[in-house]
């Protein structure tokens, strides 16, 4: 049985290296043929290289099987130097890989020795191929043999697990908070698939003299588990390219929040049209019809009277009424954009008479300029924050508030604290509290409101923008 399980793998090697190939050059095709030129993620760049990694390694992967078919009918010093392609394309593949990973971590900002250390390990796997190895190994195949295990472990092995690692920091910090539970799982299960391919392409390479190749190679391990290791990297391979499938429907799922959100905004314009219109023929005109009335009641009583001067104090209350209402109309043509820093807007608004005449706001502010918010989003912010502190005027019957911000790790936390009276035993939701949750989710972000011993403690949890 044994011996049969062997003589079938030996027979059917081409079709291995054919399926082998195959799954790569299928990985990259798939990444390839998704449109992601409108998309926002750093995901839609970091794939690029992956995309790379599939080609390349397809085509390597293929060249152990059609650099053979040709040795029969080429010179040998052709096939010397397909021979040399085919081992570049080996280590430019396994570089593309070792490219993904460092394009993930990028904006997660992490070290610059990562680059320094990749180019050393280049520059030692070179030198080493060229002079030691062609000096030391005479015979072409074992050179060819000696310099494809040298690849495997100084570029191949610390690539895969540099991706592996980078995919599962970048899932984690910059795909979980888009709220996509079966992305993530996708995510997750490429990383790991990406991790094992790491140790079984980077580990089991051809039989060479030297350690570890000397003890772990593709001969020992078909001996003992009787499996080409050519046979479990395509399984790996295969793995690698139905969970990247999946994960590339973020893009999908990204365009489509995209075109609601376009959608949402149409709704809110026609909207804002209607209340508009409303205002101008209704509302105004009746607070205007209210107005003249008042001042012909104003020209009928006596005067440096009471009631006269009741009268004239209607009246400029209504002339300022007239006047928000038109303010607010304008508004209403032209949604108001915040060009200021959040920084400097929390800060005006900590100074606001509505609120600070009430209650005593000191600031924790924490916001370096890294930190960068798009003024859409600051508007959000800005008005969730207002919402706050105007339900700690009216309710919580508060002396002193605290608002602290916290940006780390590409993450923008703002925490309001009052010394009231608590949360009642029931809340209920009205349109201000709908309306700050609403604006949250619109950032991609969390609103949690905890009851403390004495008080109210409200956090907003929200994705940063990248500035771009």
């Amino acid at each position: 049985m044994i011996d049969f399980i062997r003589n079938l793998f030996t027979v059917n090697h081409e079709i291995i290296y054919f399926i082998y190939g195959l799954t790569f050059f299928v990985l990259g095709l798939a990444i390839a043929l998704q449109s992601r030129h409108s998309s926002h993620l750093d995901l839609a760049r970091s794939v690029n290289w992956l995309a790379a990694f599939g080609f390349l390694h397809g085509f390597h992967e293929w060249g152990d099987l059609f650099i053979p078919l040709q040795a029969e009918y080429l010179a040998p010093g052709i096939i010397l130097y397909l021979q040399y392609i085919h081992l570049l394309l080996l280590a430019a593949s396994f570089a593309c890989l070792y490219g993904f990973g460092l394009a993930l971590l990028e904006p997660l900002k992490h070290r610059r020795w990562l680059h320094a250390g990749f180019a050393a390990l280049l520059v030692s796997w070179l030198v080493l191929s060229l002079f030691p190895f062609r000096i030391w190994f005479t015979d072409l195949n074992t050179w060819y043999n000696a310099v494809n295990a040298l690849t495997r472990y100084f570029i191949g092995l610390p690539s895969g697990l540099l991706a592996a690692y980078a995919l599962r920091e970048h899932t984690l910090k910059r795909i979980a908070p888009y709220n996509v539970p079966r992305i993530v799982r996708a995510l997750q299960l490429s990383g790991i698939a990406m991790a094992i391919y790491a140790l079984a392409a980077g580990l089991i390479a051809p039989p060479v003299p030297f350690f570890p190749g000397n003890w772990l190679n593709t001969d020992t391990f078909t001996r003992y588990l009787l499996v080409p290791p050519q046979l479990i990297r395509a399984m790996i391979g295969l793995a690698m390219a139905m969970t990247t499938i999946r994960f590339l429907e973020i893009f999908d799922i990204e365009t489509s929040r995209q075109i609601e959100a376009m959608e949402q905004e149409r709704i809110l314009a026609d909207e804002r049209e209607r209340i508009a219109r409303e205002l101008h023929d209704g509302t105004i005109q009746k607070v205007y019809t209210a107005g003249l009335l008042v001042r012909s009641a104003e020209k009928l009583a006596a005067h440096e009277t009471p009631l006269a001067s009741r009268l004239a104090t209607a009246v400029g209350v209504l002339d300022d009424a007239i006047g928000d209402l038109r303010q607010n109309l304008s508004q209403l043509h032209t949604p108001a954009k915040s060009p200021e820093p959040l920084k400097l807007a929390i800060q005006k608004l900590a100074t606001d008479p509505r609120f600070s005449s009430l209650v005593a706001v000191d600031l924790n502010l924490d916001l370096p300029d890294s930190c960068f918010l798009t003024p859409e989003h600051n508007i959000h912010v800005m008005a969730i924050l207002q919402e706050v502190l105007a339900n700690i005027v009216r309710h919580a019957h508060a002396r002193h508030v605290t608002v602290t911000t916290d940006c780390r790790e590409d993450r923008l936390r703002v925490i309001v604290k009052d010394d009231g009276i608590g949360l009642p035993a029931q809340v209920t939701g009205g349109h201000g509290l709908r309306n700050m949750r609403d604006r949250a989710a619109l950032l991609h972000g969390q609103l949690t409101i905890d009851k403390l011993e004495k008080g109210t403690s409200v956090t907003l949890d929200i994705p940063m923008e990248e500035k771009r």
